[in-house]
């Protein structure tokens, strides 16, 4: 358990740093649009913040295969010297146009980050707190925005604020980011098992769990191949393999025959079903009897104790349109969806902003610091207060589940977005109007990281099977950072338009919209292994 722990910390220091630009560029785009003097050119200084998230969509394209190709660690090693790379680009600078480079290459590693950091802490964590652990990336990325802007705040107050200096720091970051990676972070067993390399995915689980019996989890992940449907014994075959992992044995004519070289019958076999709190692995499973007798049957060469394979063939675009992952993956981008068009990451990149709009700057105007001082020390004191809710929202993420979470706190959303839209319209005074909007919007924030804010991420790295589970994250994700663009330059124009009150009220309804959704579609899935998950899809239980 505490091996599972240890990794999960580390994978989710990749959404530190996310949380760390996401805010450091809120705070340097006010003194880089000064030096390059565009004041005049509000299209650059939009692209300058959203160059990262296009670059996070374009590797997002083929992040998912490649992980499912190559595996998660070598892609979370790439994030971390992406994350490098721009730092050391964006403290160079010398115009507008490096700048915009060093966003790209961020932004790259952004996306590599927030797609795969979630799949592998998914892959890795035990069943009982895998919500708990696939929490802190939230957790992480809310810490690193509230350190970020303590920094920015700090150099704000500077004479004359060095806004390189304030993006270059990433560099040094990603460096610990990447010594971590190196060191402490495995492969996944999941996706090892997926190629067949079964005696080091053993490994790996001993060392996640901190015990030598995994024989029963080894087996379920060894069931969980298949895309759906049944599972059958005699879709795992022994086999002696030559230099090459391949089977050259002319005495061995079927897949029967390798079984039966062990000892197994071959007529075994059993469909995953859901564990429920009458039914629990045991030794007597079919599936467990046959690894167990498989990891005590092969000898210690390493070549033949890496050869329990599935006959399926290699994941394809096909896998992703077969009933059952068609119906997860049309929940994973539906709630992708829904919460980037609730507002939080448009809201989060226009804090200062909307603030201001609302008021917040007559509540401090006698503290003695300039506008830009004071917007952002209003979004430090902001994020700073997400953080126990996240906590709160982890510790909760495996008792009251995924689904209860989202249905108990989304209602929530909606009373602090229509609190805050009566507090603009109604006019109560200066002094009342901002602290109601700031309460307003605090509250949203807080409520909305315990709940809205994680559980999305989380389910998508839950509801897939194995093989094809890097290509569906990519299909999420990718629909996650085109909503994600689409939102951040909304905002602005929507704010000059409607107003704030305008704009909250759309995200009301798209909360609205959201509980539904999550009501009608979204299974619970706390407490299950992966490979049981997808059964509710497969079956067509939405609602279970």
């Amino acid at each position: 358990m505490r091996g599972a722990v240890m990794v999960a910390v580390v994978a989710a220091i990749g959404n530190l740093l996310q949380g760390w630009d996401n805010a450091t560029i809120a705070g340097a785009v006010l003194y880089v649009k000064k030096e390059f003097k565009l004041e005049s050119e509000p299209t650059i200084e939009g692209l300058i913040v959203a160059m990262s998230l296009i670059g996070a969509t374009c590797i997002t394209t083929c992040s998912g295969a490649i992980s499912d190709w190559i595996g998660r660690r070598p892609l979370l090693i790439m994030s971390s010297v992406l994350y490098f790379l721009s730092g050391l680009v964006m403290i160079w600078s010398p115009n507008v146009y490096v700048l915009l480079l060093g966003r790209l290459l961020d932004g790259f590693g952004v996306g590599l980050a927030v797609t795969l950091v979630p799949v592998y802490i998914s892959e890795t964590a035990p069943a009982e707190t895998r919500g708990l652990l696939n929490t802190l990336p939230q957790f992480t990325g809310s810490t690193g925005m509230f350190l970020s802007y303590c920094m920015v705040f700090g150099m704000s107050l500077m004479t004359i604020p060095n806004w390189r200096l304030m993006l270059g720091v990433l560099s040094i970051l990603s460096l610990v980011y990447f010594a971590l990676i190196v060191l402490f972070l495995p492969e996944s067993p999941r996706w090892l098992v997926s190629k067949g390399r079964i005696s080091e995915a053993e490994k790996v689980l001993q060392r996640l769990r901190g015990r030598e019996d995994v024989a029963a989890e080894m087996a379920l992940l060894v069931e969980g191949l298949g895309v759906g449907g049944e599972t059958s014994i005699e879709e795992y075959i022994i086999r002696p393999a030559n230099s090459n992992g391949n089977i050259e044995d002319p005495e061995i004519s079927s897949d029967k025959d390798r079984i039966k070289l062990l000892g197994v019958d071959p007529s075994l076999s059993r469909v995953a079903k859901p564990v429920t709190e009458h039914s629990t692995l045991s030794t007597v499973d079919p599936v467990v009897t046959l690894f167990e007798n498989v990891h005590e049957t092969l000898p210690e060469n390493e070549s033949l104790r890496s050869v329990l394979l599935p006959t399926a063939k290699a994941p394809s675009w096909n896998n992703i349109f077969e009933p059952g992952v068609e119906h997860a993956l049309i929940v994973g981008v539906g709630i992708q969806i829904l919460q980037q068009f609730s507002g939080i990451n448009g809201v989060l990149y226009y804090t200062p902003q909307i603030l201001d709009q609302a008021g917040v700057g007559f509540l401090i105007s006698n503290i003695g610091i300039s506008s830009s001082s004071a917007s952002l020390l209003i979004s430090g004191v902001t994020t700073l207060l997400m953080l126990p809710s996240i906590a709160v929202g982890m510790r909760l993420m495996d008792i009251a589940g995924r689904r209860s979470l989202l249905l108990t706190t989304i209602p929530i959303l909606i009373v602090s977005l229509i609190v805050l839209v009566i507090g603009t319209v109604v006019e109560m005074g200066n002094i009342a109007n901002a602290a109601l909007s700031t309460i307003s919007v605090t509250l949203y924030f807080c409520i909305f990281v315990m709940g809205f804010g994680p559980i999305p991420n989380i389910l998508c790295a839950e509801i897939f099977p194995t093989r094809v589970r890097g290509t569906c994250i990519a299909v999420c994700a990718l629909t996650f950072w085109i909503c994600n663009i689409i939102v951040t330059y909304s905002l602005p124009i929507l704010l000059r338009s409607v107003g704030l009150a305008g704009v909250f009220s759309m995200y009301a309804v798209v909360c609205v919209v959201s509980w539904v959704f999550v009501f009608v579609k979204v299974p619970e899935t706390k407490g299950m292994p992966l490979e049981v998950i997808m059964d509710f899809f497969t079956v067509g239980c939405g609602t279970c």
